[in-house]
């Protein structure tokens, strides 16, 4: 693409020097060449863009040079824009068409468009749409619909009664839709009968799920990840639960069954959310952090930290009080010492 017309398909001002390029990607300063471009959040990485060999750099108007020997894309948010750029860079990978190896029940219903890979299995009255592309080795359920323009990876297996909506990226080694840990013990005799775990999963459009994550049905009725969402690598999402829109959930984070998560949450990695639990709008929970059972953490924009969660601010107090009494401790022990 010219520049102008990426300046034009993203609604920034074009400050041109030269020629009209044609880009061709985007790339770090170090790497960039004649046909890539470059963003530029502060004066010390403007400085490194505007020495490099990129064509053009996506910089904020507040920090924008009056005059430039290389052609500036001003954009109120230039890192947004040169994501934007890329994905409009992005060549599109070819339609393969169905692989001899892959079985394909006849019942199935896929689109002109869609292509799958080697091995693949797509069983008895799936529903594939238009331009999504099935990896080698996938698993398709009986009855699964998966929407339009999606990329599932190969080897990702999505259970039987699980609806994948447009435009989703289901990263290799995921497993959406298995049964929910959910078992009733006999007092009798101890031992352990599942509870029925034959409800759905709906996964919203433009959701991006991590390489060996996985999502639990629903019990009785349903989990469902909203539009937007974007899961980590090795996350794990019990029975019930329901993520709102625009989340972002980190590596290693294991949500337990029922749990609700609000819109525009950022859950950090390595993060443990007790059974029942309600964590509010725009919240934000640190690295770490433990949210207990049945806990409501209610938003909207607060930061919690700590095992059990916390708010930051009393976090922090509650650590250096610690701190103090560890450092008092050890001093009265050192004077107590013959």
């Amino acid at each position: 693409m010219q520049l102008t017309q990426i300046a034009q398909a993203l609604h920034a001002e074009l400050r041109l020097v030269g020629d009209d390029i044609e880009v061709h990607g985007v790339a770090s300063a170090n790497s960039a060449t004649h046909g890539t471009l470059l963003f530029a959040e502060d004066a010390v990485s403007l400085t490194a863009a505007l020495a490099s060999h990129a064509a053009a750099v996506f910089v904020s108007p507040k920090i924008a040079p009056a005059s430039s020997k290389k052609s500036l894309l001003l954009a109120a948010q230039p890192r947004l824009a040169f994501a934007q750029a890329a994905r409009l860079l992005q060549c599109a990978e070819p339609v393969t068409g169905i692989h001899p190896t892959a079985v394909v029940d006849p019942s199935a219903i896929l689109a002109e468009d869609v292509s799958v890979g080697a091995c693949a299995v797509i069983e008895a009255q799936a529903q594939v749409a238009a331009g999504t592309r099935i990896g080698a080795g996938a698993v398709i359920g009986s009855g699964v619909v998966i929407g339009s323009h999606c990329r599932i990876y190969p080897r990702v297996v999505v259970y039987p009664g699980t609806q994948i909506c447009n435009h989703v990226v289901v990263h290799a080694g995921a497993v959406l839709g298995a049964d929910g840990f959910g078992y009733v013990r006999d007092r009798d005799s101890g031992e352990y009968l599942q509870f029925p775990q034959q409800g759905r999963l709906v996964v919203e459009d433009n959701v991006e799920i991590g390489a060996n994550s996985t999502i639990d049905r629903g019990a009785l009725e349903e989990t469902r990840i909203e539009r937007g969402v974007k899961i980590d690598n090795l996350v794990h999402l019990g029975h019930n639960v329901r993520v709102g829109h625009d989340v972002v959930i980190a590596a290693l984070t294991g949500v337990s069954g029922s749990s609700t998560i609000g819109n525009n949450a950022i859950v950090g990695g390595q993060v443990g959310i007790g059974d029942h639990a309600t964590i509010g709008d725009q919240v934000i929970l640190g690295s770490g952090s433990g949210v207990l059972t049945h806990k409501k953490v209610k938003g909207p924009g607060v930061i919690f930290w700590g095992r059990p969660a916390r708010p930051l601010r009393q976090y922090l107090k509650e650590l250096a009080a610690l701190t103090r009494l560890a450092r008092k401790a050890e001093e009265d022990h050192t004077e107590e010492a013959p």
